[in-house]
């Protein structure tokens, strides 16, 4: 039996792309094992998946000064000495990692033992995580052709990111029965992050009264979020967060409002969703969420508007323009490779595997 250790966290984004290789991986009988922190989101995701979770200590590498940075280094230490030995004890015959601080002692620890690591690189630029395990790593993939420029040549795969194949099921009736929303009208679904976004909530909320006349929204608004004010308003409807039922929201979606993180907008792009992307500013973030929006509307998949741009107008504008144009964003997705990521992925696994026999 083919064995792989799976490795990363922090945030829902460095998992997802791992749930949606386990099906796979599973059918194909490899022996999985998750090594991710003590406590970190990732955690009860992967043991909900029913696969086999190890805890190692993770400390993060900052670019600027804290406190921390004195204590850190030692548990990214203790992190390599006990990726160490879960390597040993697994004996796999690959890694895949999907970055994240935790990534790193366990890419370390493979380099260590000799087994070939691949690595997702999901935003534009590659993270200092990613930018520490690169020269560890036998491939290393990425969502867009943008970042080709900053992998070695001989490593670098376009491949999109992996997709949970059970969002693709979605069913557009049942999405608007679970909504109580009518037929009748287009659908917009807007999401602001796991964590859910005010500025965006704000936004939307403020031009509820001329865009409900002529279209339905389902909000989800990030836990705490809820605007109790809203509550019954005729073609609205929020969330804090949507779990199982979201393959059925996205289904019913004819727009798509979002944050421009990277995996969630590679499922808009599967799903072939027109979409507006507002991307977190670059003084709340590194910036590679307006890099990512940036290409998308490049190669034709989005339209962008920048979160310092929203107002009322704006806001109003991009979604009743895009709504028309809508068309041509659908041909343009409709016509992008980086549809079927898990195959890819999956094909270089089993390649990396089968060099160990």
């Amino acid at each position: 039996m083919k064995k792989i250790i799976l490795t990363g966290g922090g945030t829902a984004g460095h998992v997802t792309p791992n749930l949606a290789l386990i099906p796979t991986l599973r059918d194909l009988g490899y022996e999985i094992h998750y090594i991710g922190s003590y406590q970190g989101i990732e955690r009860k995701l992967i043991e909900d998946a029913g696969v086999p979770y190890d805890g190692i200590s993770s400390g993060k590498l900052r670019r600027y000064f804290d406190i921390k940075n004195f204590t850190d280094p030692f548990r990214v230490l203790k992190g390599y000495a006990e990726a160490m030995k879960l390597v040993k004890r697994y004996k796999p015959d690959v890694v895949f990692s999907k970055g994240g601080f935790v990534s790193v002692p366990v890419v370390l620890a493979a380099k260590h033992h000799k087994v070939p690591v691949i690595i997702h690189e999901s935003d534009m630029t590659p993270g200092l995580a990613n930018k520490i395990c690169i020269p560890s790593a036998a491939k290393v993939c990425c969502n867009f052709p943008e970042t080709l420029k900053y992998l070695p040549a001989d490593k670098a795969v376009l491949t999109g990111s992996p997709i949970r194949a059970e969002l693709l099921r979605g069913d557009r009736l049942s999405g608007l029965s679970y909504t109580h929303l009518s037929a009748g009208k287009p659908v917009i679904l807007v999401i602001g992050g796991s964590l859910g976004s005010v500025t965006v909530n704000t936004a939307v909320r403020k031009i509820l009264p001329r865009l409900l006349p002529d279209f339905q929204m389902i909000h989800i608004c990030g836990k705490g979020n809820l605007d109790e004010s809203l509550i019954g308003t005729a073609g609205y409807v929020q969330y804090e967060y949507v779990d199982a039922p979201l393959k059925h929201l996205f289904a019913a979606a004819d727009l798509i409002v979002s944050r421009a993180g990277a995996n969630s907008i590679c499922e808009i792009l599967a799903l072939r969703k027109p979409n507006l992307l507002i991307p977190l500013s670059a003084a709340a973030s590194r910036g590679d969420q307006i890099l990512n929006a940036n290409s998308f509307a490049k190669q034709g998949f989005s339209k962008v508007l920048e979160e310092e741009m929203i107002t009322e107008d704006s806001l109003y504008e991009a979604i009743t323009s895009l709504y028309k144009e809508r068309s041509a964003y659908i041909s343009a997705m409709e016509q992008s490779r980086l549809s079927n990521a898990v195959d890819t992925v999956i094909s270089l696994i089993e390649s990396c595997a089968g060099s160990q026999k």
